[in-house]
């Protein structure tokens, strides 16, 4: 019976990495689709029921301000610190995506509608205005 266990074990081995992420929940690295270099890491948590995120990291260069505020946010956010910023707010469960929430890009201000899933690993950010929409891919972040 041992044996038997050992080798399931020893052919599930090869395919749990793609098993490694199946919760939104925890920190996420966001890639900039220009460069294709890590941006920042948000931390998604639940906060009654709903799914919401902050940045808590920034990857910055050198000649760029290491701690900048979100100028062109409106409303209760403008001028907040970037880092701490709530970028994803109210989004719901609806069997395997998250949807009805907000997400703000704290480099242009803007709001957006928001949905997101789980997809080979990655956390899929679609961010749309009625039938205009984005998708970016969010990686783990081990760090």
């Amino acid at each position: 019976m041992t044996r038997i266990i050992l080798v399931l074990a020893l052919l599930g081995a090869p395919f749990a990495p793609s098993y490694a992420q199946d919760s939104i929940l925890g920190k996420w690295k966001t890639i900039d689709e220009a460069t294709g270099k890590p941006k920042a890491v948000v931390e998604i948590y639940m906060v009654n029921g709903k799914a919401h995120g902050k940045i808590i990291k920034l990857f910055r260069s050198a000649d760029q301000e290491q701690d900048p505020v979100c100028d062109k946010c409106t409303g209760t956010e403008k001028g907040k610190k970037v880092i701490g910023l709530e970028i994803l707010k109210g989004m719901n469960k609806d069997v395997d995506e998250w949807e009805d929430g907000t997400i703000i890009d704290a480099e242009s201000g803007k709001t957006y509608d928001c949905k997101m899933w789980l997809e080979e690993g990655k956390l899929m950010i679609r961010g749309y205005i009625a039938f205009f929409f984005r998708t970016q891919e969010w990686i783990a972040y081990k760090g």
